[in-house]
């Protein structure tokens, strides 16, 4: 219905005003969550490619840049896993990217709606298997290559310590964990910079500002980022010591850790 003239029309929605709301509001491209309630089941996987794709950037040039470093690990009848494999995407363009090296590549993801996506997209690859599985209690066979691509960050905090342990058990000397995370800024005016940088981004996005604020209710407890410097820390912990940072964009990050 169109405002009669001088009628007050709110732009957004308040955070007092969406805190009161008990149903799920809109986190854009068809989704939606209540506070705390983010899933990755249903709806979300259905929509997850072009919400993800819009919402994180580089995101596509991440999974570009994954499969021209993975040259680098991947040898004749490696095995790779990737955890929390998603759709599939990404797994099936390492396993394309090499596809003439007799591999197996290994997508766990504990999420079942989205692990029939991802084995309906990769069926047509024999290299390609997905598991419906929780990464923290799977039985890894020895990997030359691991990639967590956005996705330890979902780990509750208290366990995060102990996958990426089994992680580094896992791979071979010198096998390789791309570890793409979204992470905190240093401190208080870096984050505010950042927060406030990314949420214009998503503006430029097509995003509203009501379906931002939604998104954003819905990570509460959900999604839990650490620093840079805490991400380093858990992968030295774990035996790396060879880390760098491949990708950085705002509060978005890739580490690359060699064993």
């Amino acid at each position: 219905m169109v405002p009669r003239i001088g009628e007050h029309k709110p732009v957004a929605t308040t955070i007092v005003e969406l805190e009161k709301q008990e149903s799920p509001v809109s986190a854009g491209d068809g989704i939606t969550a209540a506070a705390g309630m983010w899933t990755f089941s249903g709806v979300t996987s259905a929509n997850f490619d072009k919400h993800v794709t819009k919402s994180v950037p580089l995101y596509k040039e991440g999974h570009e840049l994954v499969c021209k470093l993975s040259e680098f690990f991947v040898g004749p009848e490696s095995t790779c896993f990737e955890i929390g494999c998603s759709t599939g995407t990404l797994l099936c363009a390492l396993a394309q990217q090499h596809a003439n090296k007799n591999g197996q590549f290994v997508g766990i993801e504990i999420e079942r709606d989205m692990a029939d996506v991802a084995i309906r997209r990769c069926a047509g690859i024999p290299s390609v298997k997905i598991c419906h599985a929780d990464a923290l209690s799977y039985d890894f066979a020895p990997a030359d290559l691991i990639v967590a691509y956005y996705t330890v960050q979902f780990v509750l905090p208290k366990h995060r310590q102990e996958l990426i342990n089994r992680l580094y058990a896992s791979l071979n000397w010198g096998g390789a964990l791309f570890l793409f995370e979204k992470v905190r800024a240093p401190d208080a005016r870096f984050q505010d910079l950042v927060t406030q940088t990314y949420i214009e981004y998503k503006l430029e996005q097509g995003y509203s500002a009501d379906e931002i604020l939604g998104k954003s209710r819905s990570l509460k407890r959900v999604l839990e980022p650490f620093s840079s410097a805490a991400n380093v820390a858990l992968l030295r912990r774990a035996g790396f010591e060879d880390v760098v940072t491949v990708m950085k964009y705002l509060c978005f990050e890739g580490f690359l850790a060699i064993k």
